[in-house]
């Protein structure tokens, strides 16, 4: 499996550093998804992991170990440490001392790149939560260079964007013939909620397009294509396949652009892959609002003025109640074709936005410390550099990936 990995000539042995004194360091664990986090890993984290809460308030970060101390008695010793954005001294100190760094610190386009650029120096492996491509492609420019030559591995989009669509793909593609030409599409039906911290993302990304555009350009100029081989997006307004009833629109996210990356990364994908991804809804009333809505979220976030109204909806570090999450769910099926031979297979959960994101950061993080995995090095996906390993940390933890057909 290390063979169909690309790596950087500066790629170096990844040393398991056992001199760093945390194997995991939570930065945001005040926050609504962060909080969700902090509890999984007190109750699910492999037995012996070293990890620690960061934050700038030492109160809250107290409130929250108190709060996982009635989870899991041995939170109550759980190490605090300062850490803010604002403060490179602190977020240089946090970075050089764990193995890996959990953050859920957003927007991220805002307050992501100081903790981006110290784990990239000190060697220190990263995963986020971002759905912000601007941000992710910035990142990419700046550091991935940097982060090849130490052998951090930088792994953005560690939650619902964009782990079952990024590994739903992969795991389409091992069901397929080898070394042909494949084309996946992706189809999601989702019950969610929107947190605060969701929503200003959502909102900063969209008030400011044309610094989206920029950055795509900018990380396309730094980018070597992959050798001898073809990947993109599929531009098709319909789907190719069809499953089930219903409507489908497509679905302008960053999960797209992080599956063509991991297929550039891994010869696995074939010559020539492409990916088309989209929601897909019972009722025509449904796509057309939806489609409407997006449309006007779109507009006023870019004036000022209905952009702070929108801000104002719901701060960051508010979200769903338990009971409304309970309720929520996710299923994203595939349909991938190649070589004469078509699959149907489908990654399906609980709540997808908080209960499900925090469970898939937390193994991301977890996967990254302690499996073994292929050789990898600076801005990577969950697919290059965790693949079959994060597979199976989900599926244990009550994510079904299955073909269906």
């Amino acid at each position: 499996m290390t063979a169909d990995r690309q790596r950087g000539p500066d790629r170096r042995d990844r040393p398991h550093d056992t001199t760093r004194p945390y194997d995991l360091v939570l930065f945001g664990a005040t926050g609504f998804t962060g909080a969700l986090t902090a509890e999984y890993l007190a109750e699910h984290a492999d037995a012996g992991t070293r990890w620690a809460l960061a934050g700038r308030n030492r109160a809250k970060l107290t409130a929250v170990r108190d709060r996982l101390a009635e989870l899991n008695p041995e939170c109550a010793d759980l190490p605090l440490l300062h850490a803010d954005t604002g403060d490179a001294a602190s977020i240089e100190e946090v970075a050089n001392s764990a193995r890996v760094i959990i953050t859920t610190v957003g927007p991220y386009v805002k307050y992501g790149e100081p903790l981006v650029a110290a784990c990239a120096r000190a060697g220190t492996d990263y995963v986020d939560l971002t759905g912000e491509p601007t941000f992710v492609d910035r990142m990419y420019v700046k550091y991935h260079a940097e982060a090849e030559r130490s052998g951090a591995r930088i792994v953005h989009a560690c939650g619902f964007d964009s782990v079952p669509h990024d590994l739903g793909v992969y795991y389409t593609v091992k069901q397929l013939p080898e070394g042909v030409p494949l084309h996946v599409e992706g189809f999601l039906r989702v019950r969610a909620d929107a947190s605060g911290g969701t929503l200003h993302s959502a909102i900063g990304m969209f008030a400011d397009p044309a610094g989206m555009v920029r950055a795509e350009r900018e990380r396309r100029r730094a980018e070597p294509p992959p050798a001898g081989r073809r990947v993109r997006v599929s531009r098709r307004a319909t789907p190719k396949a069809r499953v089930g009833g219903g409507w489908t629109l497509p679905l302008p996210t960053i999960d797209p652009q992080i599956i063509v990356r991991s297929a550039a990364a891994l010869d696995r994908y074939g010559p020539d892959f492409s990916y088309g991804h989209y929601l897909a809804v019972r009722r025509l009333a449904t796509a057309a609002g939806m489609a409407a809505g997006a449309g006007a979220l779109v507009g006023l976030s870019a004036l000022p003025p209905t952009r702070n109204l929108l801000l104002r909806l719901r701060t960051p570090g508010e979200g769903p109640s338990a009971e409304q999450r309970a309720r929520n769910w996710f299923s994203v099926k595939f349909v991938g074709e190649g070589g004469g031979e078509r699959v149907v297979t489908e990654v399906a959960g609980g709540d997808p936005g908080y209960g499900e994101t925090a469970k898939m950061l937390a193994e991301s993080a977890l996967c990254l410390a302690h499996d073994d995995l292929p050789e990898t090095a600076g801005q990577v996906t969950t697919a290059a550099a965790m693949g079959d390993a994060l597979i199976e940390r989900l599926t244990g933890a009550g994510i079904a990936f299955r073909v269906l057909s």
